[in-house]
């Protein structure tokens, strides 16, 4: 419970078993019954089945959904339940970055938000790689959580450059993938607080 124990919002849960930080049904109900209050549990998929997802719902409290492949707008609402859109940016930048996203996110509009990474669309994130925060659609009018390599080196920049709702950490804070580092975590959440307190 490091990540609680440092102040995040929210803790990832991930359900796809080709990530390093897979966890079963029965280990992620074992997290969120040891969750503190007013931390949010959120599960991750990447193109699951609408079967898989429902049984995971059976047996975790999870308060939000994150999907990170290829899947629509009707199944990512089929669930009733809160949901996040994950955008690969690879494919979303250059002259017209803010009307690629757009087009791209428009369709999920019962979404809560929007989760940018530097990875292709449809592509597992996770990957450690930073994209350029000049592409961040901060004018979107949904709130935009920035993901993509980011490490207690340069969240301070990034949260400077692209004031955006939240942000999303892995591979940035792990000693090994799969693997959370205390003392990187508590180092980040460090400098998160920094810049929060100088605007």
């Amino acid at each position: 419970m490091s990540a609680c124990d440092a102040g995040a919002d929210a803790i990832g849960l991930v359900f796809y078993d080709k990530s390093p930080r897979h966890v079963s049904i029965e280990q992620a109900a074992e997290i969120c019954a040891a969750l503190p209050p007013f931390v949010s549990s959120v599960g991750l998929f990447l193109d699951p089945s609408a079967d898989f997802v429902e049984s995971v719902l059976a047996s975790v409290p999870l308060d939000l959904l994150q999907f990170h492949g290829l899947e629509t707008a009707q199944f990512c609402s089929s669930f009733n339940r809160p949901y996040i859109k994950a955008v690969g940016m690879k494919n979303m930048q250059g002259g017209d970055s803010f009307a690629k996203f757009s087009a791209y996110a428009d369709p999920f509009n019962d979404c809560k938000a929007f989760l940018v990474d530097s990875h292709g669309s449809g592509k597992a994130g996770g990957t450690g790689e930073v994209f350029d925060w000049g592409y961040v659609p901060l004018d979107y009018h949904k709130p935009i959580i920035l993901a993509g390599g980011l490490n207690p080196d340069n969240v301070a920049s990034a949260l400077e450059q692209v004031p955006v709702y939240a942000i999303d950490l892995s591979s940035g804070v792990e000693s090994q993938p799969g693997i959370k580092d205390k003392q990187k975590i508590m180092q980040l959440m460090k400098e998160v607080k920094r810049v929060q307190c100088k605007q």
